[in-house]
């Protein structure tokens, strides 16, 4: 084979290093005159890429910037994001992808990722033996239906897929060409998208019924036949489709959703460490939903087993569990209850979200409404006054759709409440304490899980790995962290949880004979012996 030389080297971002080549490097590639005559180390360089990323007028202009550092030097990108992970990991996910996704086909710049669209039907695995990396592990795939909390968006989600790769890599230490990021082209019902001239999707309405589910089948059946060792992700489905999908396919393939199992076990740690401030018996907990999609119900089937684990039935668990959704309280009676809500349908008067808390006298409160503001000042007030250290998850993600902000939450508790959220928030200082709100971000959870299950060859996940995640998790929860009113760890120790979370979803999986490798005898060392190290 020819090896690369000259600007086939410096266009590789895999291979590219700029100007941190050595000397040998440049007489072997043949880079001399192409790069200037100054060595700089991989640390000159971030610090260049911080300087010109923070001179960026907005986040988005910041977006733009670190994914074209990937396109260009991808080792770079992934340590300049591994190092800085609290300033970086807001630009290129939570919350700036959002509205990366909402403008994705007005600030496109290349291809990146795979499209499989409603007129690829009969062609899906010839489409994925296009794609240029063979030995694929992790797969993220997204209909872009349910994006976030802004609805549908068609092939604009693709910054889904992308951007929960690029944290694989850099959290977790997946290899960058062992991972691929998919979406499926079913079309959209967002007219402003079919109207828009620059959309990059099929400018038709969304594929439903029989034929979307013949598309989704012959995609997960090509998956299996192309990347038989890859763990599949399902990311930002609809909730009816996002149930029916991870029911119809959990014991076909390895497979997870990460908007149901991976958002429960992020919440289920948040609130174990939460009973370790308000000194309550985790199995005592009662727990209120507002909101009653596929978030809110995935918390709630995984707090199911942790309550069973802690010696309680499965129709107590139940029992401790209460949903208000649009239309008020989830009870037995109503007619419009999907399949995943009824089984937390319980006996008793149809009320409103405050006669809800009024009556059932919840110890914690879960926001997954994906609407900012519906925890008002009158709920935070009703809460504090039933608890003296009530519990408050915003989770909705973007920011701008968090259920309240962390100094509502602390003003109007009067400095009582135990607040977490989907999306970052800066550190609030109230009545002479700083309080650093903890962020219930997935990932915490959904890169080591998949790590884990690479690690050992596992052919399923289950939900007692995300159970060993979440309890994980909360054990990385320091004195220090609660002190500061955080549940949830600094991001900085990132890839130490991942690694942490990936050996105890590995051991479970030997445990429930679900790993096709043989185990190591330090199976920690191995695994972290696997990971990406994106230094020079």
């Amino acid at each position: 084979m020819n090896h690369p030389k000259g600007f086939d080297v410096l266009h590789n971002p895999r291979l590219n290093k700029s100007t941190a080549f050595t000397d040998e490097e440049i007489e072997r590639y043949e880079l001399r005159g192409l790069i200037p005559p100054v060595r700089c180390s991989q640390e000159t360089q971030m610090q260049r890429v911080l300087e010109n990323l923070r001179r960026k007028g907005s986040d988005i202009e910041r977006f733009v910037f670190l994914l074209a550092l990937l396109g260009r030097n991808e080792r770079l990108f992934y340590r300049t994001v591994l190092e800085h992970i609290e300033e970086i990991m807001p630009l290129i996910y939570t919350p700036t992808v959002g509205q990366a996704c909402k403008e994705y086909a007005h600030i496109f710049r290349q291809p990146r990722g795979l499209y499989v669209s409603c007129q690829d039907r009969g062609r899906v695995r010839e489409i994925l033996g296009h794609w240029p990396d063979k030995d694929i592990r992790v797969i993220v795939v997204t209909d872009g239906e349910r994006i976030l909390g802004l609805g549908d968006l068609g092939t604009n989600g693709m910054g889904i897929p992308v951007g929960k790769l690029s944290l694989y890599v850099a959290c977790a230490g997946i290899h960058p060409d062992q991972g691929l990021p998919v979406t499926l082209d079913v079309g959209t019902d967002n007219q402003e998208l079919l109207d828009d001239p620059l959309y990059l999707g099929t400018k038709s309405r969304r594929l439903r019924g029989q034929e979307y589910d013949d598309l989704v089948e012959e995609f997960v059946v090509a998956v299996r036949d192309a990347f038989p060792e890859a763990v599949l992700q399902f990311e930002d489905f609809l909730t009816p489709n996002a149930y029916r999908l991870l029911n119809r396919y959990r014991d076909r393939i390895l497979c997870f959703n990460d908007d149901i199992q991976g958002t429960a076990a992020v919440a289920l740690a948040g609130v174990y460490a939460s009973t370790r401030l308000s000194r309550l018996d985790f199995a005592e907990l009662r727990v209120m939903f507002l909101g009653a999609g596929s978030a809110a119900t995935g918390i709630a089937d995984l707090l199911v087993k942790a309550f069973v684990q802690a010696g309680l039935t499965e129709q107590q668990a139940r029992e401790r569990l209460w949903f208000v959704d649009v239309n008020g309280l989830v009870v037995k009676g109503r007619d419009d209850l999907m399949d995943h809500n009824l089984p937390y349908a319980h006996d008793h008067a149809d009320t409103d979200f405050v006669g809800a808390i009024r009556a059932i006298r919840p110890h914690v409160l879960i926001g997954a409404t994906g609407h900012s503001g519906t925890f008002t000042r009158e709920v935070i007030e009703l809460m504090s006054e039933i608890n003296p250290r009530p519990t408050i998850f915003a989770l909705s993600n973007p920011t701008s759709h968090a259920e309240c902000t962390p100094t509502q939450a602390y003003e109007w508790s009067h400095g009582r409440a135990i607040f977490a959220s989907g999306s970052p928030f800066a550190p609030v200082e109230f009545e002479g304490q700083q309080f650093r709100p903890g962020q219930g971000n997935n990932v915490y959870i959904f890169p080591g899980v998949g790590l884990g299950a690479v690690a050992c060859r596992a052919t399923r996940i289950t939900e007692e790995m995300f159970l060993t995640a979440a309890r994980t998790l909360a054990g990385f929860v320091g004195d220090d962290d609660l002190a500061a009113g955080a549940v949830y760890p600094p991001l900085s120790n990132i890839r130490e949880i991942s690694l942490r979370v990936a050996t105890a979803v590995a051991e479970r999986a030997y445990e429930q004979g679900l790993a096709r490798l043989s185990k190591p005898g330090d199976l920690e060392r191995t695994i972290a012996d696997t990971m990406y190290d994106p230094k020079y």
